[in-house]
């Protein structure tokens, strides 16, 4: 009890007490070997040398099957007639894997990307409740559940921490088992819901929830059902009481209850068998809508955003929301002090959706009128397009100019990833920051000088830029965040054969739309901004910064006897590499695909051949490949096919 507390951050003696206890118990374990306990304590003091080592799951922790409608659970109930299902919440936590060998928990892993997970064992000992340390099975057992932190926890530790509060429970989840020492995250308990057991114990139970109660798991409330109607009830049932759960979930899963049937009915590609995941609808609610603002971005365009009366959707407690831009507003009939429906599903931004009702207004309420001048600057605003979206045409405007600094640090583009938007906005204000190219500039003494930024914390950030200076033709496009030149348009350009920045501003309207999918908007779009920033890119090449083509953006060399020749592919979810069990980000994988001699697109269409999946994958793009007959094949055949042919 002492070590559990005084590792948890909660120490119950003070440290020199602690301290004698812990030597009295080493000298009688010396003295005598025999009586040491097991686990031994003193083995275990402290974190591992090694936290969040990587480890192979014995079997991979495969994405389920989704549906969304009641055939579906019924076409799950004939593939399997006789056989009881059980019913339970889909919480949305973090996977585990617990592995105990001859009763005592040796192991316990995050689902990683399926294939590989991270070792957390320690910190799941620290911090998890529902975890035994010991069960009552010999050989080896491995039960996989859910950690999460509970609603009650997390609105205890946003009390108790106004200043740095949690986002919302999955984050938080997460977060707690990426920690490097449990002390700095005592109080955020999470709790384990068992929903998975592989034993070769014959003592086990062969009905999963008995098996797993036996030995000792909590399981997040199954129900038994032998037909798909009571299943169905089950689910409306789960969904209807999501609300007064002390937990989040964004579904229910329906699995075989007999391990043995489970087992036996096997995998596909990507998803076991025996278990079907019902997905909930879209999360909607009801709060007032107490203000507008209009919200500046990068490009200058000028969003009206809502400002709500807090309220809990979708996982979280939702106090800003999208109103997209005049004319939905005006469609949909929103004022200030309505009573509006805000939607949020997933990790999608919470939009409102509409107003409750109309006629239940009281005539305080006040119409949302767009500004005249630009938030920011207070320069007279253009109207664009057939929405009249509004636009702030100053390039000095402070407001686009920390944007434009935000985007150009973003992943996409020169992913300077110490420097997050916080820091370039205090950077900006100290008027270090205004063009990119400023960041090339910046010195650890410079940011030395800001409060919270030690040594660490400069020497990241500097290390970051650096790195960024390769950031080459494609990724420099992205980051100038020129109207209508999209991602694609970058790349576009790449494979078109120019091989610079200073090319492609240079290049004439002509050649600019011989490329493909590039029109005279675009290519208009490109010269008139490309001329604008020429002294822009001077400074970036003076500082060292490559805006050069890189290989990895130019046409692929398709390999001989390419396995995907012909194919149109999309490719979602995380892929990993199966020899390293290491990710692979998704921009590789498509350059891997394409010298494999398929076309890669974003989304699944009629034309699309295959939808490759890789862990973690969602709905959409599986309901939209069942819906059009698109071939779905997971990311393991694929990497055997690109072994194969030498592409890796």
């Amino acid at each position: 009890m002492l070590r559990d507390a005084y590792y948890r951050g909660s120490p119950l003696v003070a440290d020199a007490e602690y301290d004698a206890v812990e030597d009295e118990l080493r000298e009688l374990i010396g003295a005598n070997p025999e009586l040491a306990p097991d686990p031994n304590p003193l083995e275990q003091v402290g974190a591992p040398a090694v936290l969040h080592a990587p480890i192979r799951h014995s079997r991979p922790m495969l994405s389920l099957e989704k549906a969304t409608k009641p055939e579906q659970v019924a076409a799950f109930f004939d593939r399997f007639p006789g056989q009881p299902v059980v019913v339970m919440p889909k919480l949305d936590g973090l996977s585990l894997a617990l592995v105990y060998e001859d009763g005592r928990l040796s192991r316990a892993i995050t689902r990683g990307d399926g294939t590989t997970g991270d070792d957390v064992t320690f910190l799941v000992r620290a911090l998890a409740d529902g975890v035994p340390e010991r069960v009552d099975a010999s050989g080896r057992v491995e039960v996989r559940g859910e950690a999460v932190m509970l609603r009650s926890t997390f609105a205890a530790y946003n009390a108790a921490h106004p200043d740095k509060p949690l986002i919302n429970p999955r984050n938080a989840a997460a977060g707690t088992l990426r920690a490097k020492d449990p002390a700095t995250v005592a109080e955020r308990r999470l709790r384990f819901f068992a929903f998975d057991l592989d034993t070769s114990a014959d003592t086990t139970a062969a009905d999963l929830e008995q098996g797993l109660r036996a030995l000792g798991f909590t399981v997040a409330d199954m129900r038994h059902s032998t037909g798909a109607d009571a299943a169905q009830a089950v689910i409306t049932t789960i969904e209807q009481q999501r609300n007064d759960l002390d937990y989040d979930l964004d579904g229910a899963v329906l699995r075989l209850a007999d391990r043995g049937a489970y087992a036996a009915a096997g995998t596909r590609s990507n998803s076991p068998r025996g278990a079907l995941a019902f997905k909930f609808a879209a999360e909607e609610r009801t709060t007032v809508l107490s203000d507008v603002v209009w919200d500046v971005g990068k490009t200058g365009k000028i969003a009206p955003v809502a400002r709500l009366e807090p309220v809990f959707v979708g996982g979280t407690t939702v106090t800003r929301a999208t109103l997209a831009n005049q004319e939905v507003i005006r469609a949909r009939g929103i004022r200030i002090g309505d009573t509006v429906l805000v939607r949020r599903a997933g990790d999608v931004i919470p939009f409102v959706a509409g107003v409750l009702d109309a006629s239940k207004r009281t005539g305080a309420e006040r119409e949302i009128v767009p500004p005249d001048t630009c938030p920011s600057c207070a320069d007279p605003l253009t109207e664009q397009g057939n929405s009249r979206e509004l636009f702030c045409t100053n390039v000095a405007c402070p407001a686009q100019t920390v944007r434009r600094l935000i985007h150009w640090a973003s992943r996409a583009a020169a992913d300077v990833d110490a420097i997050g938007p916080v820091w370039i906005e205090r950077l900006a204000e100290a008027g270090l920051l205004e063009n990119p190219s400023d960041f090339y500039t910046l010195t650890r003494e410079q940011l030395l000088e800001f409060d919270r930024v030690g040594e660490t914390s400069a020497t990241r950030m500097i290390e970051s830029i650096a790195a960024s200076r390769r950031v080459g033709l494609r990724r420099a496009l992205i980051g100038f965040a020129i109207p209508m030149a999209s991602e694609g348009t970058a790349t576009r350009l790449c494979r078109a054969g120019f091989g610079s920045l200073e090319e492609v501003a240079d290049a004439g309207e002509e050649r600019l739309v011989a490329v493909e999918d590039i029109g005279p908007k675009v290519a208009a779009s490109l010269i008139e901004h490309l001329t604008r920033l020429r002294p822009e890119m001077e400074r970036l090449r003076r500082r060292g910064v490559s805006l050069d083509v890189r290989e990895e953006d130019l046409p692929p060399v398709v390999a001989a006897g390419a396995p995907l020749a012909g194919k149109t592919v999309v490719i979602t979810g995380a892929i990993s590499d199966p020899r390293s069990g290491e990710k692979v980000p998704r921009p590789t994988f498509q350059r891997l695909c394409e010298r494999a001699g398929a076309t890669t697109a974003t989304s699944v269409s009629a034309s699309t051949d295959q939808l490759i999946t890789g862990a973690d994958v969602g709905a959409s793009k599986l309901t939209k490949a069942e819906k059009l007959g698109v071939e779905v094949v997971d990311q393991g055949v694929i990497w055997q096919q690109l072994i194969a042919a030498g592409i890796v």
